[in-house]
């Protein structure tokens, strides 16, 4: 690949998550030449996969085009790549379009979905990290409700309308509550001859409670509003194995379903080449104060795939967008005093809070010493992700779309636009 030549550093960045971006935002006055890879030419707004997933609002609405977020940025290019490997001793990245050169490397890279080891699960249950997965997650649920419409098998019926989500964490918290509305909202409405009677939705997690890394009184309110629209709860059970129908818990317990939705745990996507790297708990890098990988002069980690370990985060920082969004301000400033010879600075996670919402007028908030549930926990969770969405078309679309689905309580975009075949785990378009 041929590279401009500059006589500045350069700095490249691989995935355009939020703390990759936040990090290339910094940098727009600082004297270095930014290059950004990424296999997709947009960002995710991660935190309303989920709504995409059940529905609620449409695909596009939360993806925004990498370049559109720089159009005046004059330091910052992008390349859509894929990075195969890196070679830290040639200061080089070998990727889908040849190789690049690099002054200083930041991998933001982020997380990808655990599925600790277990092939069977993983060629089984739906993942949702990213839009494509969101889209396969819509077409499989809405393919196996119009598939109980017709069945005169009842086992199997029963098996299409029972869902289970593993995972207690927000994503999981979400979805069920999300599953749990449609059943309540939506079901009757569109599916004439289907019964809310018809359609479980459990949710499956390890720990003892929900929502472990909030406080106790979200933990239980978050239960609370689950259990109120019927969503099954099993705290400190664990999926043992799954096969696309028979779903095993290590209490004893066996469920029929065709559809198990995986929210259990994240790993870090970890380039190729980072041999001197210290991997920690869920896969991830481990960093020094200023987010350099341990082993290497300049190559850094930020965001979900890195880990600074001290006394008061044993297991790195949580990996949410707001820690990402912070360690890509930081290091960028840090990264300005590496190249003027400066003094550089360690990072300091200021902690803004958690919310999760479980369903309409339903969400729960601990920010700092303040706990709080209901209608106004809601309204502020609406609020900031509103405020986080990339893009004033998409801040818009989701606005306008949330106040529809609000007043009709039903949505437009449960649309099947591609098959997913499970078994083969590939999509078709609808003919």
């Amino acid at each position: 690949m041929d590279q401009q030549k500059s006589s500045r550093p350069r700095i490249v960045i691989v995935g355009g998550g939020f703390a990759g971006l936040q990090l290339a935002k910094k940098l727009k006055d600082a004297p270095v030449d930014v290059l950004m890879l990424d296999k997709h030419n947009y960002h995710t707004f991660q935190p309303l996969l989920y709504q995409v997933a059940m529905g609620a609002i449409p695909a596009d609405s939360i993806a925004f085009p990498i370049r559109r977020i720089f159009t005046y940025q004059n330091n910052f290019s992008f390349n859509l790549a894929h990075v195969e490997t890196i070679n830290a001793e040639a200061n080089t990245v070998s990727t889908s379009i040849g190789e690049i050169n690099y002054d200083y490397l930041v991998i933001a890279t982020g997380s990808n979905t655990n599925f600790f080891g277990n092939k069977d699960l993983e060629s089984c249950v739906m993942p949702m990290k990213n839009v494509p997965e969101a889209l396969n997650l819509r077409g499989f649920t809405l393919q196996h409700l119009e598939k109980a419409m017709v069945t005169t098998d009842k086992d199997e019926k029963d098996a299409l309308m029972t869902f289970v989500v593993v995972g207690g964490g927000p994503t999981g918290v979400e979805l069920a509550g999300a599953l749990g509305e449609m059943r309540h909202l939506i079901l009757e409405k569109d599916y004439h001859g289907l019964s809310k009677h018809d359609m479980k939705v459990y949710l499956i997690e390890g720990k003892d409670r929900l929502l472990a890394a909030m406080s106790d009184g979200a933990s239980k309110k978050a239960k609370q509003f689950l259990a109120a629209n019927d969503v099954m709860i099993y705290n400190s059970v664990h999926v043992e194995s799954y096969d696309g129908l028979t779903l095993k818990i290590d209490d004893g317990m066996i469920l029929k379903t065709r559809n198990v939705f995986w929210a259990a745990g994240v790993m870090g996507e970890v380039p190729a080449g980072i041999t001197n790297a210290t991997l920690v708990r869920g896969a991830r890098i481990e960093t020094d104060d200023i987010s350099r990988i341990k082993g290497y002069q300049n190559i850094f980690a930020i965001g979900d795939v890195s880990a600074i370990i001290s006394d008061e985060y044993p297991n790195g920082h949580p990996g949410v967008a707001p820690a990402a969004i912070q360690q890509g301000a930081w290091l960028a400033k840090n990264l300005v005093h590496i190249v003027n010879n400066q003094p550089t600075e360690p990072f300091k996670y200021h902690d803004k809070g958690t919310l999760a919402t479980i369903g309409r007028n339903k969400a729960v908030a601990d920010l700092g010493k303040l706990h709080f549930q209901g209608f106004f926990a809601w309204l502020l969770w609406g609020f900031v992700h509103i405020l986080s969405l990339a893009g004033f078309s998409n801040k818009t679309s989701v606005i306008l779309t949330w106040m529809i689905n609000y007043f009709t309580k039903n949505s437009d975009n449960r649309l099947i636009i591609r098959s997913f075949n499970r078994d083969t785990r590939t999509v078709e378009p609808e003919k």
